[in-house]
């Protein structure tokens, strides 16, 4: 189907956006709108350095455009590191939909976000995230190939959720054996900060083996569900972070982790599935101080990412499955660097990540033949 006119991406009107980008070396952000279905959404490109931009399409009902404009700046330049660091050929975006995903979704919604993302070329590939459902990817794939997460029936790699559970989990095993000495979760108290999909996979495995878990969810159908088939206990979302346990999992929003909640945290080691949960940077060393450990979530949580890459290659869940499972010998390098330059794992994790992206430009730059 071609691109009509009122469905191609257009530039942000915005004369504060430019230093934005610079400041952080976004390529490129596009605003997209589709009058007959409703769409309003942002797509944000920032490094495609290794390779096209992957992240998820996430839709909330953001209060402000620049909320919205706010988080997937946040989410897109997560993404570039996080597959910078799993050691994955694919570069960070994202992109959200400003709606309530109970309430405004639709076919032509959807199909008309798969124009847009047609339209950028194969710069950008989407995947499910907060809000959006396979379901909803199955209309974007009418109208665009650059689509992950896809049914197996469809060609997919299915659920990412579920590698996204094994690599946080492996990632706080790590995070265990550098606080304690043994990777063992057996016995370990663990604060579960949400119980949709990545919580619940992420507690079969904590079930398995032993671990001591407590569940909160501002769903509290969810909850209720995690109580039930794990026997966690629950407790209120108010209450998480004075938790008394060993580890604080966040698998729901981002930015949790700030000044208010910091102080309040009763734990030894912080690993979990949900993206950007330091409110800023520098509260990763306000972590670092606290002596918590935090395994930066980037790293932990990229289950997800590697299964695209693997399903935009065509490749098996096998395949798939054999990378992610390094995810905990790369949290250990994060740790043992971060122990060595004195500094917190995130700045750790980030220099691991601008590191590869840095190597891997030098390359491109050496390879491009110089025109006289």
């Amino acid at each position: 189907m071609a691109i009509s006119e009122r469905t191609q991406p257009q530039l942000i009107p915005s004369s504060n956006l430019f230093p934005r980008m610079v400041a952080d070396e976004f390529e490129q952000v596009v605003y997209c709108h589709d009058r007959a279905s409703g769409l309003r959404a942002i797509i944000a490109i920032h490094d495609t350095t290794i390779g096209p931009a992957l992240g998820g399409i996430r839709m909330r009902p953001y209060p402000t455009e620049q909320d919205a404009l706010t988080d997937v700046l946040r989410l897109a330049r997560a993404m570039t590191y996080k597959a910078a660091v799993a050691g994955i050929d694919l570069g960070g975006g994202k992109s959200v939909i400003i709606g309530d995903p109970y309430t405004d979704k639709n076919e032509a919604l959807f199909r008309a976000m798969g124009r847009f993302i047609q339209s950028l070329g194969g710069r950008y590939i989407c995947a499910t995230d907060v809000g959006t459902s396979t379901e909803d990817l199955m209309h974007v794939r009418a109208e665009t190939p650059y689509v992950t997460a896809l049914p197996e029936s469809w060609g997919g790699l299915g659920d990412t959720s579920v590698l996204t559970g094994l690599t946080v989990y492996l990632g706080m095993k790590a995070g265990a054996e550098a606080v304690w000495g043994s990777d063992s979760l057996a016995g370990r108290r663990v604060m579960v900060q949400g119980a949709g999909k990545v919580g619940m996979h992420l507690m079969e495995h904590l079930e398995h083996e032993g671990a001591e878990l407590l569940v909160s969810d501002v769903v509290g159908a969810n909850a209720a569900r995690a109580a039930q088939r794990f026997g966690a206990r629950i407790v209120p979302p108010d209450d998480v972070f004075d938790a008394e346990c060993d580890i604080f999992s966040p698998n729901a929003l981002g930015a949790v982790l700030n000044d208010d909640t910091i102080p309040r945290l009763r734990c030894r080691l912080v690993c979990g599935g949900a993206n950007n949960q330091l409110g800023e940077d520098r509260h990763g060393e306000l972590l670092h101080r606290r002596g918590i450990l935090y395994a930066p979530d980037y790293v932990v949580n990229s289950g997800g990412v590697i299964s695209a890459e693997s399903e935009v290659l065509k490749a098996t869940k096998e395949r798939a499955e054999t990378i992610a499972r390094r995810v905990g010998e790369t949290a250990q390098r994060v740790f043992k660097l971060a122990e060595h330059e004195g500094i917190a794992p995130s700045g750790g994790a980030d220099h691991l990540a601008s590191e590869r992206i840095e190597r891997i430009g030098q390359l491109h730059r050496i390879r491009v033949p110089r025109v006289v």
